[in-house]
């Protein structure tokens, strides 16, 4: 049945019922009084410390906080008097985060019949009436599929907007999560209380940019932080630390739980505000230094590095047994034709002295790198490349892949494998072919793994070469331009 609206009477039920849901905030006792101070972990958490005044009265004190988080962890607040004059003591504490919505009020009424307003396509509205014989809600956030009866036919679905009579809400309904205290003073005082916790919900993670000009070893960069509030609450002017490294936080059980290249050049004609960085406990902390509004369900990104003609030399380096594992040392066939032909790209790397002569010398969070070159032609920046960092301490060298060089040519092949009688050694011979397309020289590094074992000799070698560790050997071969060079060597193993 359908009743044609044209006075919407429903509107005065509609602001009926706002005022009361608005007049549930007023019954709180504490509010912030001052702006919120944020820890803000790497790992999908935060700490969260606030000012709330309090006004006790001798004996037994009902407080009730409004303003909490949704994913607030109860038995982590910590609320204390900060100046340690008045005690305490906590008789009880109660979180509750399950708030006022459609689909709790509609549980209020399954088995009543109530109006559901539905719109037509023509923005014409009307009302459906229907009895409500399974609301759906599950506390908690689950949800099954309500089933309402209109005109003697089951639906499994809504036929419209519920709308609820203004007397629905119960009188202990809340609007937002809500912490609650009985607190027992032996005398009345009034104090700005500290309240902490430890919430979810919260979330951060650095990213670099690095733009270089067309030629040459020299970068700028700039360093973001980005910023994640999914908490449920908003956070006005909070004054925002970072904490960056592996700090050991138990997971809940599973069924528990719930700028470009103007921007960069700008650097040396003003100073804006920066970032402080300090070593604290076996983590480094980053404290933002401006007030920061981070809204609920909002990203925010603030500049927390800005670094100029910082040096990152480009690494040729060809790796052509790379994916080639290890084989067991205690063998004596040791597989002959592993490695015969292994073509392979050469990679790009850019090389980067985390220090203080290099104009870094800072505790860098772990994030995403991104290469940009600045094409001279237009003066415009052009994507290169990107990699991720981890946490890399000051004085530490970055060595990061970009890519691979598209006129540089690598191509490896096993020109001979010798086993001996007796099976007891082996000597294996590779020729590799070096070729530059460029219109300058390059160095390539080539990297050799010796994989039949750890007891090996390199006996002959076209080039000089290095022992990285017991089983990486590496050669460095300036090409000029247009040039082909092979470079060979033979190798003996010996399982005696």
């Amino acid at each position: 049945m359908k009743h044609q609206v044209t006075t919407h009477p429903f509107c005065a039920l509609r602001h009926a019922t706002a005022a009361l849901l608005a007049s549930l905030l007023v019954t709180a006792t504490a509010a912030p009084a001052a702006p919120a101070a944020l820890t803000i972990y790497n790992q999908n958490f935060a700490v969260v410390r606030e000012t709330i005044p309090l006004d006790l009265k001798a004996g037994v004190t009902d407080i009730s906080f409004p303003d909490a988080t949704l994913s607030l962890e109860p038995d982590s607040i910590v609320l204390r008097d900060p100046a340690g004059k008045i005690p305490l003591s906590i008789l009880e504490q109660s979180y509750r985060a399950e708030t006022a919505s459609s689909g709790l009020m509609l549980s209020f009424h399954e088995g009543s019949t109530l109006d559901f307003l539905v719109r037509d396509r023509d923005a014409k509205e009307y009302t459906v009436r229907g009895k409500v014989i399974r609301s759906g809600y599950i506390p908690g956030g689950g949800q099954e599929t309500p089933i309402v009866e209109v005109d003697g036919k089951l639906r499994f679905s809504l036929p419209g907007e519920p709308l609820f009579p203004t007397p629905t809400l119960a009188a202990d309904a809340i609007l937002r999560p809500t912490l609650s205290w009985k607190i027992q003073t032996p005398a009345a005082a009034r104090l700005d209380a500290e309240l902490g916790y430890v919430t979810g919900g919260f979330s951060w993670q650095a990213t670099y940019n690095l733009i270089a000009p067309e030629k040459g070893d020299a970068l700028d960069i700039v360093g973001w932080v980005t910023l994640e509030n999914n908490s449920g609450k908003t956070f006005p002017d909070a004054i925002i630390k970072l904490m960056a490294g592996n700090v050991n936080k138990i997971q809940p059980e599973a069924n528990l739980a719930k700028a470009a290249r103007g921007m960069v050049m700008m650097a040396d004609s003003f100073a804006a505000p920066q970032v402080t960085e300090k070593s604290f406990d076996e983590f480094h902390l980053y404290s933002l230094p401006l007030p920061v509004t981070l809204r609920n369900r909002e990203t925010k990104q603030v500049e927390f590095l800005h670094a100029a003609s910082i040096t990152a030399p480009v690494l040729y380096i060809y790796d052509g047994a790379a994916g080639i594992p290890l084989l067991p040392d205690y063998t004596a066939d040791s597989a002959p034709y592993v490695g015969r032909n292994t073509p392979a790209k050469v990679g790009v790397y850019r090389e980067i002295k985390n220090t203080k002569a290099n104009h870094l010398g800072l505790a860098l969070p772990k994030g995403r790198v991104r290469f940009y070159r600045q094409d001279d032609a237009d003066g415009r920046i052009e994507f290169t490349g990107e990699n991720t960092i981890d946490h890399t301490p000051e004085g530490e060298t970055l060595k990061l892949y970009t890519g691979d060089a598209f006129d540089l040519v690598g191509e490896r092949k096993q020109t001979n494998y010798v086993l001996s009688n007796r099976n007891d050694t082996a000597e294996e011979t590779f020729e590799i072919k070096l070729r530059n397309r460029k219109k300058e020289p390059v160095e390539i590094r080539v990297t050799e793994r010796l994989y039949r074992g750890i007891n090996w000799q390199i006996i002959e070698t076209s080039e000089p070469y290095t022992k990285k560790d017991s089983r990486n050997i590496e050669f460095r071969v300036t090409i000029a331009p247009d040039q082909e060079k092979t470079l060979t060597y033979r190798v003996r193993y010996d399982w005696k």
